[in-house]
């Protein structure tokens, strides 16, 4: 009997010995739902933490625009050409003194540097059919207009500023009661007027009369006439 006569300790096909089977070790219940409640909460804190990076910091100030659209009051049509525009700047130095006191306790001077613009330009709201002389042919044509005017000034707000400011010493303590010590109105005001002073006194007429004759003459002879002769009334004297 083979079977019987074989080594018990020996495998029943090779010659090698039998192995007695380790134990299985059994993991912790414990251990597993720990590691199980870990993969869970990375995730989910993940997310809470982007969802509170999202979120606005409660101390952070905002800027809230409650002002209302544009109301169109009026609307009108320009009856005049604007022929040429000046840039002018004028440092306006004004001194506000107190008779019999020195400037230190009393007084304002400002420096405040002023740019803006001017236009000058041709009204042509008054013109009449007699303003424009064709000759029968056709071939040319006169055209007289009123003497170019000098516009209002226009402070730029961005290209002007406040040079220098020095106030007395009552002057200062009784801006701290004051809403708005230092209003600049009257110096924005003066400082139009000076730039259109300036600009009376430049060629910016000169330049509006040829700009204008200029623009007349091309519109002419687009509409076929040859021969285009611009002038100018004299203008107005001051005061009249």
């Amino acid at each position: 009997m083979p079977g019987l006569l074989q080594d018990p300790a020996r495998s029943p096909r090779t010659d090698e010995p039998v192995r007695a089977a380790r134990p299985r070790r059994r993991v912790p219940v414990k251990l597993i739902a720990a590691g199980v409640g870990v993969a869970m909460v990375v995730p989910v804190a993940g997310g809470l933490a982007g969802w509170i990076t999202g979120l606005e910091n409660p101390l952070e100030q905002r800027v809230v625009d409650r002002s209302t659209p544009p109301l169109l009051l009026a609307l009108e049509d320009l009856h005049e050409y604007h022929a040429a525009t000046g840039r002018f700047q004028v440092v306006i130095d004004r001194e506000k003194d107190t008779p019999f006191v020195p400037s230190v306790i009393s007084g304002e001077r400002v420096s405040f540097l002023a740019t803006g613009t001017v236009d000058a330009y041709v009204d042509l709201e008054g013109l009449t059919a007699d303003a424009v002389t064709l000759a029968p042919d056709g071939s040319s044509a006169e055209i007289v207009l009123p003497a170019p005017s000098i516009g209002e000034a226009r402070i730029e707000a961005d290209s002007s500023r406040v040079l220098d400011r020095d106030r007395g010493a009552l002057d200062r303590v009784g801006g701290v009661f004051v809403e708005n010590p230092s209003d600049d109105g009257e110096l924005y005001a003066l400082a139009e007027r000076r730039l259109a002073t300036a600009a009376a006194d430049s060629d910016l007429a000169d330049r509006a009369e040829r700009n204008t004759r200029s623009m007349l003459t091309v519109l002419a002879r687009s509409l076929g006439v040859d021969r285009v002769e611009v002038r100018f009334e004299p203008a107005p004297a001051d005061g009249s």
